[in-house]
């Protein structure tokens, strides 16, 4: 068959991988010259440690996945390199003691480490922390790095094709397929079309499907200078169990009622994350905005609390922010669903709405509907 993806990010790119992967010849449209969307202002990573059970499965699908991809292609710099998250206080260490003994832990790897083991495990922690819950199937790839790459490793198939710079105009089923006209005048004739739009809800994306079940959500982030040092996990906070639903439950909902967030983590909606780029800067984050519209700036308080917790963490000063940003991303409206698809018409498919998950789910997401629609 052939298709025709338009959406060069993460969601339009793992649609490909899974169409050529099984023979089938793709034609790629990205409006810009690159993925600028959420896909490259993310973490790069494979998170398991947070998803609910009732998306694990497909979790750790994706996880297995990415380890493949990473198997054959290096450029996407897969490393399972697992992720702590630290916790400071006795109401943030309970919700880590039901998670290393609830009914998922095995499979997500949790133990729960003393700090003498967390710093075993990872040297550069040497800050104030009471424990330390370590996700073993966590894992990470360079954002930044992983399409180009994908892209590359398709090109060689002979069965891929490119085309950036380029925005679809129009898309029109003809029953027997579908036809899509783009903005340098050029037709491109399919079997099936696959519309992943990220976050640009309006335009081609409401011509195709309506109003859609999603909405946008706005964060910031920064990257650090090289630490001098290797970070040999991912980390976290204890406000990350507030964010990530894998964490539900009694202990979670004791943390809410007698411990606050600071005030500006409370008012930003924030957790830490954090992760080492092969390059060895640090990516750092993040917050959570949902009403818009957004502003265009960045507010600095944000980043002073990062900054804060982050040293507070590692024990020493970080080294020197070099970038800051805002990203947008997609994000279903239904809390149990791990993305919106939607049938138009009978030989076009939207797929969107993985709500900062994308990265993690992307692999597993393109197979899922390489399923579903029978290629």
């Amino acid at each position: 068959m052939r298709l025709v993806i338009i959406g060069g990010g993460i969601l339009g790119t793992a649609h490909a991988w899974a169409a050529i992967g099984r023979g089938h010849e793709v034609v790629h449209l990205e409006r810009e010259r690159e993925a600028r969307g959420a896909t490259v202002r993310n973490f790069g990573l494979v998170w398991v440690s947070g998803r609910s059970a009732g998306e694990l499965e497909l979790t750790l699908r994706a996880r297995e996945l990415w380890g493949e991809i990473g198997g054959r292609v290096a450029g996407v710099g897969f490393r399972p390199a697992g992720s702590i998250t630290l916790v400071r206080t006795p109401a943030e260490l309970a919700v880590a003691e039901a998670a290393a003994t609830g009914p998922t832990a095995q499979e997500r790897g949790f133990t729960l480490l003393e700090p003498d083991r967390v710093r075993a495990l990872n040297p550069a922690l040497r800050g104030k922390y009471l424990a330390g819950l370590h996700c073993s199937a966590d894992a990470a790839v360079e954002s930044r790095q992983a399409l180009p790459a994908l892209r590359a490793h398709m090109a060689a198939s002979g069965r891929y094709t490119f085309h950036d710079g380029t925005e679809a105009r129009s898309v029109r089923d003809t029953g027997t397929g579908a036809v899509v006209l783009d903005d340098q005048a050029r037709r491109h004739e399919a079997d099936l079309v696959v519309h992943c739009p990220g976050a640009a809800h309006t335009g081609l994306t409401r011509e195709l499907a309506g109003d859609l079940p999603v909405r946008r959500v706005r964060l910031q982030m920064m990257q650090t200078a090289p630490l001098d040092e290797p970070l040999t996990t991912a980390i976290a906070d204890g406000d990350s169990f507030r964010y990530y639903p894998g964490y539900a439950g009694t202990a979670v909902d004791t943390l809410a009622t007698e411990q606050s967030q600071t005030a500006t983590a409370a008012e930003h909606r924030m957790q830490l994350l954090c992760v080492q780029r092969l390059h060895g800067g640090l990516t750092i984050g993040d917050t959570h905005e949902y009403t818009e519209p957004f502003a265009f700036d960045v507010d600095e308080a944000p980043y002073d609390h990062l900054t804060e917790v982050t040293e507070e963490l590692l024990g020493r000063k970080l080294p020197r922010v070099v970038r800051r940003w805002a990203g947008v991303y997609s994000q279903s409206v239904d809390p149990a669903a791990v993305v919106t698809r939607v049938r138009p018409d009978t030989n076009v498919w939207v797929v969107t709405g993985p709500g900062g998950r994308g990265m993690t789910l992307g692999p597993a997401i393109g197979e899922q509907t390489a399923d579903l629609i029978g290629l």
